[in-house]
C-alpha cells in the first residue's frame, strides 16, 4: 500500500511558478514508477509528467515541456513537479500517482486507468 499527498498548489498569476509535492508513505516507494497527471473542469485526466524509480528518466506532455521539470527524493519519498511559466490553461487539479508498470507506459493513452495508486489532487489556479 501506497497512500499519496500533493501540496503546493494554490493561485498564481500567468507566467509565475508553482512547485509541488507529493509525500508518499510506506518503504518501497523506490520501486514505484511516478507520474503527474491533471484535470481540468470538464475535461479528461491527462498525462502531464512521469519520472522513473531511479530518477533518471523524464517523460513530459507536449505542452509542459520546457516548463514544468518532474523530480523525486528516494530518501524523503516525495515527487516534485517544478512549473514555470504557468498559462491559464494549466488551471486543473493536479494529481500524483505511482505505479509498478515500466514508466515508459505513464505516458500511453488511457495510462491514469492503469496507475496503482492516486493523491487526492492538488488545486492550481492560473490568472490571466
Amino acid at each position: 500500500q501506497v497512500q499519496l499527498v500533493e501540496s503546493g498548489g494554490g493561485l498564481v498569476q500567468a507566467g509565475g511558478s508553482l512547485r509541488l509535492s507529493c509525500a508518499a508513505s510506506g518503504r518501497t516507494f523506490s520501486a514505484y514508477a511516478m507520474g503527474w497527471f491533471r484535470q481540468a473542469p470538464g475535461k479528461e485526466r491527462e498525462f502531464v509528467a512521469a519520472i522513473s524509480r531511479s530518477g533518471g528518466t523524464s517523460y513530459y506532455e507536449d505542452s509542459v515541456k520546457g516548463r514544468f521539470t518532474i523530480s523525486r527524493d528516494n530518501v524523503k519519498n516525495t515527487v516534485y513537479l517544478q512549473m514555470n511559466s504557468l498559462k491559464p490553461e494549466d488551471t486543473a487539479v493536479y494529481y500524483c500517482a505511482a505505479t509498478l508498470r515500466p514508466t515508459t507506459t505513464i505516458r500511453m493513452p488511457g495510462a491514469a486507468a492503469g496507475m496503482d495508486y492516486w493523491g487526492k489532487g492538488t488545486l492550481v489556479t492560473v490568472s490571466s
